[in-house]
């Protein structure tokens, strides 16, 4: 018999009094990874984590810095993107049943803030990892719109030889993204009003998403009469003030089997707000904005979201971790 017609959605707490987790993501079976800012990795079945960390990485948390993204691959090994004690960027294959690290790139920070965050697997089996544009504001080091550095853009490491190649540039920092199929979501943190969202897709690169001539769809340096084109503007923007809006936390593209009428909608949130919203794109365009607030309340700080195996989402706060669920 077909399901009873959804009503809303609500938050389900599997886990609370947690010390600022950081990425849900599908490990191997019906296990998923939880990493926290402070450098632990734990195994979490859907409902509790292991005791003990699988393994523990030395990091800085100065800032906005630490473990900041993980992603699963095959068998044993995971890919980290950290902070290190001097708080410069690394990203890492690990293997986790001996904690091993093959550093496949490090790239010097000169601020604490702005560090990027996200990693994933790309569908051409290529890691992709967000920059910011260094730190500070204003695109203070002139990262922005310099396709010579590997800040202030998304980053394509081949994990096999460790070659890096800046992929996209004009994010001012991509805390978080989600690849979808041959699509990419964006959420680009902004500086002064404006938050955004960028989806394009892999079939080009060499996308330049503005930063910092625009902040969202509007001028930013200069502050009026910028020129737009050959850039890449947003899909949507969030001002801030809307609902205590101040920094976007990119979020994730439904995939699971409990929820279908959420099936290719993306979710996303912000870390003031902790509103959660939602929207289809279809045709290169945004439909069916939805906001489910009211449903769901305001948990806390949102600072990320994850999926496990079965593609059902959990949204991440400071100090505990949700699961998305039907009220039917």
């Amino acid at each position: 018999m077909p399901s009873p017609e959804l009503q809303g959605l609500a938050y389900e707490v599997v886990a609370d009094g947690l010390g600022f987790p950081m990425i849900v993501t599908p490990w191997t079976g019906e296990m998923s990874l939880v990493g926290f800012r402070d450098g632990r990795v734990h195994s979490f079945d859907g409902s509790s984590l292991s005791e003990n960390p699988l393994f523990d990485l030395d990091v800085s948390t100065d800032g906005e810095r630490g473990l900041l993204g993980m992603d699963a691959a095959d068998g044993d090994v995971v890919y980290v993107h950290y902070s290190d004690p001097a708080g410069d960027t690394v990203v890492a294959a690990v293997t986790v049943t001996t904690g091993e690290q093959q550093v496949l790139l490090t790239v010097d920070q000169p601020a604490a803030n702005h560090n990027g965050g996200m990693i994933q697997v790309g569908p051409d089996a290529m890691l992709y990892v967000g920059l910011g544009d260094g730190g500070g504001s204003n695109d203070r080091f002139g990262h922005g719109q310099n396709p010579e550095t590997l800040l202030g853009g998304i980053v394509r490491i081949d994990p096999s030889s460790a070659d890096a190649e800046l992929w996209s540039y004009g994010l001012r920092n991509p805390y978080r993204f989600w690849i979808d199929g041959d699509l990419i979501y964006i959420g680009d943190v902004g500086q002064n009003a404006y938050e955004e969202v960028d989806v394009v897709g892999f079939d080009r690169e060499g996308f330049n998403f503005g930063w910092p001539i625009t902040e969202g769809f509007h001028c930013f340096s200069p502050q009026s009469g910028c020129d737009v084109e050959g850039l890449t503007l947003p899909v949507l923007e969030i001002e801030h003030g809307d609902a205590g809006t101040c920094s976007i936390t990119g979020g994730v593209v439904y995939r699971g089997t409990a929820i279908p009428e959420l099936e290719g909608h993306y979710l996303y949130s912000d870390y003031c707000g902790g509103w959660l919203r939602s929207f289809l794109f279809e045709n290169g365009e945004v439909v069916d904005p939805t906001d489910w607030t009211d449903d769901v309340g305001v948990g806390g700080n949102v600072v990320s979201f994850g999926v496990d195996h079965t593609g059902e989402v959990y949204v991440l706060t400071t100090d505990a971790i949700r699961r998305i669920v039907p009220v039917r």
